[in-house]
Formats: structure tokens, sequence, C-alpha cells
């Protein structure tokens, strides 16, 4: 009989696409991968992967145990999750966000975590909306915190805060007080979310409304990146108001008043209707309590022993690789 342990190896193999991989994400050996892939092999008289090729691919027969697979992991979890107590749940919690909440509130939503689920490993994930968006689908995160610029039939997702945005710029760059139609800003540089970004997408279907003019425009996917060249007087860009309150106080940036005024941006903590569990909407429900863009780095009451590191993967903003400190 195989056990769970082979269909993980299963799945993670052809989720992943290598065998390496998922012996990281199952914190084993490629060894042990391998064995475990050829106990199923052997049990069931077939091959499951092609191995002919540079990476692990599915056989036709691998893709049917595929599917058998994910849905009696899916089984295993829910049951699990459903008659364990929080304090004995044993599994990596993959909670996926984007930058600004990286910047503010995560400290604390990790907090909230590790004090009720403290035989968890916590493993936020930093990254673009769309690869979150693409990884929920994929099956591969519990949660993800990105704004509401997705219609995804097989998602739900619980609205959380709104967060202001406004035109700035560098007082170098305009005088004091200054006032713009939207139109006026096809004369100037823009800097810009792409359309990796949630809050990108949401802004360029609002600027196709409107009927911004085609402009000069300097596009990152790093909100760091886009404050900090909009401090030294690139252009103007929309930026979280609260976030950058100090900044504004100390006259490194100004707001520009533009009518019509951009519209605000819902975040949503979105998961997988298919897999949502009492887990999942634990999850969702700390989010909803914990969720605050008010201010930066966000520290709370030290409810868990800190000494314990937690895993935050790096990911690739544009064209660069970053890696994101532990919080």
């Amino acid at each position: 009989m195989f056990t769970f342990k082979q269909l993980e190896a299963l799945y993670w193999v052809g989720s992943l696409g290598g065998f390496a991989h998922a012996a990281d994400r199952l914190n084993t050996t490629q060894s042990a991968i391998s064995k475990r892939i050829q106990d199923l092999e052997h049990l069931f008289d077939t091959p499951l992967f092609d191995r002919s090729g540079r990476t692990a691919k599915l056989t036709q027969k691998g893709e049917e145990m595929l599917t058998i697979a994910k849905g009696l992991l899916d089984h295993r979890d829910t049951t699990v999750e459903h008659f364990s107590r929080p304090e004995i749940i044993e599994r990596t919690i993959r909670i996926g966000v984007t930058e600004l909440t990286a910047m503010t509130w995560l400290p604390r939503f990790v907090e909230r975590l590790r004090a009720k689920y403290p035989r968890a490993a916590i493993e936020p994930v930093v990254d673009l909306s769309v690869h979150l968006k693409d990884e929920m689908l994929a099956g591969r995160t519990d949660v993800i915190i990105v704004p509401n610029a997705f219609s995804e039939p097989s998602l739900g997702a619980r609205r959380l805060r709104k967060v202001e945005n406004a035109w700035m710029c560098s007082p170098t760059l305009l005088p004091a007080g200054t006032s713009l139609r939207a139109h006026q800003l096809g004369g100037y540089t823009m800097l810009a979310q792409g359309s990796l970004s949630g809050t990108g997408i949401v802004y360029q279907r609002w600027m196709r409304t409107v009927q911004i003019p085609a402009t000069t425009s300097i596009v990152s996917n790093s909100l760091l990146a886009l404050i900090g060249m909009t401090v030294s007087g690139l252009g103007l860009s929309y930026l979280p108001v609260a976030c950058v309150g100090d900044l504004i106080e100390r006259q490194l940036l100004q707001i520009v008043r533009v009518t019509p005024s951009l519209p605000d941006i819902t975040y949503v903590a979105m998961y997988s209707n298919a897999r949502k569990s009492a887990l999942v909407s634990s999850i969702v429900a700390i989010a909803a309590e914990v969720c605050d863009f008010s201010t930066t780095f966000q520290v709370g009451m030290p409810t868990t022993d800190r000494s314990a590191p937690i895993p935050v993967r790096s990911v690739k903003a544009g064209s660069r690789k970053v890696r994101h400190r532990r919080l």
C-alpha cells in the first residue's frame, strides 16, 4: 500500500518540476524523494515520470496519479485540521504577501500565527501579486494578501482594508500646492508599478477609464524603488499616503492634487475554494484582525519565542533578484 509520504513526493516533484525542489520543499534529501517515487512506480508497475530529459516530466499515468494524490492529500489535511487542536497542528503554513504588507503588518501577522499554531512552520513568501495568484492556483500557498485586482472563480476572497494612495513628487520637481487635471499628467515622467503588481493593474485600468494620455514612464515592480526614485525627483508616482507620511513631514515628498483623485486600493485575503478548511478560515480571520497599513515595520507584543528564524523566500522583482530580510 502507498503512503502519504510517497504521495507528497509525487505531488511536489510534479508541481515543482524537479526532485531537488521537492526535496527542499519536504525538508529531506533528493535520494529519499527518488526512493519514494521508485516505490510508487514499483507498486503500480508503471513509470510515473519520464526521466529522459533534463527535468522530471510526468507520464500520462503520472498525471492521473498526481490528480489522485492531490485529492487524497487535501482530504488528509482537512481531516487533521478539523479534528486537531491548533496547538498540535504540525505543517507548513505558507502565506503570500506583497511588498506593502511586508513593510507594514507582516511581523504582527506572523506573531499571531505563531502564537495560535506554535508547532507549525510559518513561511511568508514576498512576491508580486500575479505570481502570488499563480502560486495559489497551483495549490502551493494557503492564503495570499493582495490588492483586489483579480476575478478567479476558483478563488474566494475576504476584504481586509483599503489603502489610500496619492500622486506625489519631490518638492524640487513642482511648487508646493500644485494642482493638476488628469490629462496634464502626460507632461511629466510617471513612476508606475508594472503589470505584475495588483496595484499597477488596478491603476492601469483606472487611467484608461479617465483617459490619461500616454506619458514617459519608468516602470518598477518594487515599491521601495518607486519611493526612492520619487524622492530623487525623477517623476511623479502614486504612493501609499500613510506609509510615506514621515517622508512628507521631512519635506522629501509632497502630495500633488490631481483631479479626478486616485481610487483607494482594497486589499483582500484570497484562498482556494476547493481547499478551504478550518485552518485557512482561521488564517483569514487573523489577517482581518491585524491588517493595518498605517505605519511601517509594526511590532506587536512578544507572544512567541523570537529565536527561531522565519524563512522568507527570495523572489525576483522586475529583472533584479531581491532577498527580503527576515522581519
